[in-house]
């Protein structure tokens, strides 16, 4: 039986994706919205950033947690975590969105966070 935790944390790498878009501050914000929406995730906010002279982070605060990404467009790379406490989210769903958008090679672990935990409640329930 798998002990309940408080979070499920992707870590999804992204290799030889379009430098370009790496490089799309609004276009990576539009990609990680729909990404969260995707997945039944209620946004709350969005930061997004443009790095001089290549590169972007953001993040999608959601009420189960977050979406974050950093790009590194030189190198094709864009390292993305997913957290969430939200046990209805499809996680799937959400790095669908963003191989679909992304393109390249993805490679992705599950964290469980706060395993162990006796109780608790999501800020947006059950």
């Amino acid at each position: 039986m798998r002990e309940q935790a408080l979070g499920r944390h992707l870590i999804v790498e992204v290799f030889d994706a379009d430098p370009s878009l790496l490089n799309d501050a609004q276009a990576l914000e539009q990609l990680l919205l729909d990404a969260a929406r995707a997945a039944h995730a209620t946004v709350i906010q969005s930061v997004f950033h443009q790095f001089s002279p290549y590169g972007v982070s953001g993040v999608v605060v959601i009420a189960e947690s977050h979406l974050a990404i950093h790009t590194w467009p030189e190198y094709g790379y864009a390292a993305i975590d997913i957290f969430t406490c939200g046990p209805k989210m499809d996680l799937d769903a959400a790095i669908e969105v963003i191989r679909a958008g992304l393109g390249g090679r993805i490679f992705q672990i599950e964290i469980r966070r706060g395993q162990g935990v006796q109780s608790f409640q999501c800020a947006v329930g059950a």
